[in-house]
């Protein structure tokens, strides 16, 4: 015969009752941590949350500068390398300079004989003024003697005509005053020579002049040639995206590397247009970059967008059309870092960021807080 199968153990009702009354404890306390988070989150809510404009689409950017050369040439020397940092001023890469000098050194002669022309026709210019000086003074003297001539022939006719004197007297008189008057109208030739000289004198200098500024003009532009085969760092920043090497032909216009302001970092937040009404310059705004979990970084609105991103796409959308699905906008809103200087340098531009706006503040609130 089989054996009997065992009795089912039968609890006691005290410790069923007890267990129930602790199900009931622990449901209790959840629904009690539940509703004071329910309205905790909704006091918040009320209180700050709603004036709360949160976006993701918040990346940190930097006026980065591409620097290229404003002349062609060789490159002769690259003096920074990845990633470094540079001040303003700071020389960048040297190009070959050679042709460019040899081309200064030829209007440097240029000018040296300009200024030479130009001091010649200043002095022809006193010597003219000297030649009509003394062309005046002769003048002046063949006036003189044709004056007395003339009172010579005046005295002596009288007493020609009454015999006292010879006729020859006179009539050699009369010869000497023709001869007088004809050295008059010599010299007031010259003289007339010697001021129209002095006008072509005049001209050669304005037109030596013209040529030394000429000169002087290419000269300047290449010497301007010679410094832009040394290229300088317009700003403070990082070596970025360098792609220059030694030996490259470069143009104007090629981009040898790129200079980053990291000193200058700024964030622009995307958000959607539902959310920009409340949205003003200066107000408040906590950051919370990717980058640098736990690091909060404190800011301010510099500014919004006078369009939407898409106002400046390359193909701007055209809604004008039969299939138009309507899609939210963003605006792009700038806005300014105070940065701790501990944690600057892990600052660079493209890292994603999470971005809070207070609407509740203003600017001068911003600006004071």
């Amino acid at each position: 015969m089989s054996a009997a199968p065992p009795s089912p153990q039968v609890m006691p009702e005290d410790s069923v009752t007890t267990q129930r009354g602790k199900a009931r404890r622990i449901l209790l306390t959840l629904a009690t941590v539940a509703v004071l988070v329910g309205v905790s989150w909704a006091a918040w809510w009320r209180i700050s949350g709603r004036f709360i404009e949160t976006t993701d689409d918040a990346y940190l950017q930097a006026d980065s500068i591409s620097v290229a050369p404003k002349i062609n040439g060789y490159v002769a020397e690259v003096l920074v390398s990845d990633n470094q940092d540079v001040k303003r001023g700071d020389i960048l890469v040297r190009l070959d300079a050679r042709k460019y000098q040899a081309v200064s050194d030829e209007a440097s002669a240029t000018i040296a004989a300009r200024e030479a022309d130009f001091a010649k026709a200043q002095a022809d210019l006193v010597q003219q003024d000297s030649t009509i000086a003394e062309a005046r003074a002769q003048l002046q003297g063949a006036q003189a003697d044709a004056q007395h001539a003339q009172t010579e022939v005046a005295r002596y006719a009288p007493l020609a005509r009454s015999g006292a004197e010879p006729e020859e007297r006179l009539a050699q008189l009369n010869n000497q005053l023709a001869q007088a008057r004809s050295t008059v109208a010599a010299k007031q030739a010259a003289l007339r020579s010697s001021q129209t000289r002095y006008g072509t004198l005049q001209a050669q200098l304005k037109q030596a002049q013209a040529q030394l500024g000429v000169a002087k003009a290419s000269e300047a532009q290449s010497q301007l040639d010679v410094d832009d085969a040394v290229i300088r760092s317009p700003l403070d920043g990082r070596i970025a995206d360098r792609g220059v090497r030694v030996g490259q032909y470069v143009q104007p216009g090629t981009r040898l590397l790129t200079v980053v302001p990291v000193s200058a970092i700024y964030l622009t937040a995307n958000y959607k247009e539902t959310q920009i009404g409340a949205m003003h310059p200066g107000q408040r705004v906590n950051v919370h970059v990717d980058a640098l979990p736990g690091h909060d970084l404190q800011g301010h609105i510099d500014s919004l967008s006078p369009g939407t991103g898409a106002q400046f796409a390359l193909l701007p959308p055209s809604n004008a059309t039969g299939n138009f699905t309507k899609i939210v906008q963003r605006v792009p809103v700038r806005i300014s870092l105070d940065v701790p200087e501990d944690i600057r340098a892990a600052l660079m531009p493209g890292l994603s960021a999470t971005v809070d706006v207070d609407t509740r503040t203003h600017g001068a609130d911003a600006n004071h807080g």
